[in-house]
């Protein structure tokens, strides 16, 4: 099988001082590991790579990645593991690249798209999406570009789950099957506090604080439950 190549060179020069050079010279650092091989520093042209990934597999694309340097070349199947951009300009600061083996697994993320209109969603329900990518596990040329699952029979209180996805021949979700991936859930209720304003002219309730005491009415027995005494009897008379 033919995947897309990619020209590398073996680059001598390594840390930050090298890879600075390396881009000063309009090519991107890099490194090629895996299988347990020896890791490879290698330099590449940035558009070459990029016009070789898949416009939809992106970086689950499998390349041929033939380096050559030090008076050797090889032909390397491999992946980008991983890209580190610059947040401003966009462009590729390094990449690793991972040696893959036709025959055998790799481990990679996969976006899932939903499909449909939940009819939960008319009944005044939302459509709650838990996941947007799934990891999986397949061989390289099986590795699916996108995961599709329908959620037009989907009603209020209804969801899918890792189990529900079709997955294609020789690839597994490295999730649990009980994983929800999408529900519809029924909009939240508002919870609103009225307070209600005080009606005029109405009596307080018997007992409520703040209580104004009726006229004539005796004063409120003290903390220990006593009156205080009429006429300040009980008091002694100072001589």
């Amino acid at each position: 099988m033919e995947f897309a190549k990619v020209n590398v060179e073996i680059r001598g020069g390594t840390g930050k001082g090298g890879s600075r050079k390396v881009r000063a010279g309009g090519r991107v650092p890099g490194v090629v590991y895996g299988r347990k091989a020896e890791p490879v520093s290698i330099t590449f042209n940035e558009k070459e790579l990029l016009s070789s990934l898949d416009k939809d597999k992106k970086r689950n694309t499998v390349l041929t990645l033939s380096i050559t340097g030090g008076g050797k070349s090889e032909d390397v199947t491999a992946m980008v593991r991983e890209a580190q951009v610059n947040p401003l300009s966009r462009r590729l600061v390094h990449v690793d690249f991972l040696r893959v083996d036709l025959d055998a697994e790799v481990h990679v993320t996969v976006p899932l798209v939903l499909t449909g209109k939940a009819v939960g969603t008319t009944n005044g329900g939302n459509l709650h999406q838990s996941m947007h990518f799934i990891p999986v596990a397949a061989k390289p040329a099986a590795i699916p570009t996108k995961l599709e699952v329908d959620v037009s029979a989907l009603d209020i209180g209804d969801a899918l789950h890792v189990s529900d996805l079709k997955l294609g021949e020789g690839v597994r979700a490295m999730l649990d099957p009980r994983d929800a991936i999408a529900s519809v859930v029924a909009p939240k209720a508002e919870k609103v506090e009225a307070e209600a304003a005080p009606v005029e002219g109405a009596v307080p309730a018997e007992g409520a604080a703040g209580a104004a005491p009726a006229a004539g009415a005796a004063p409120a027995a003290d903390a220990k439950g006593a009156a205080p005494a009429a006429g300040g009897k009980g008091e002694k008379k100072g001589k």
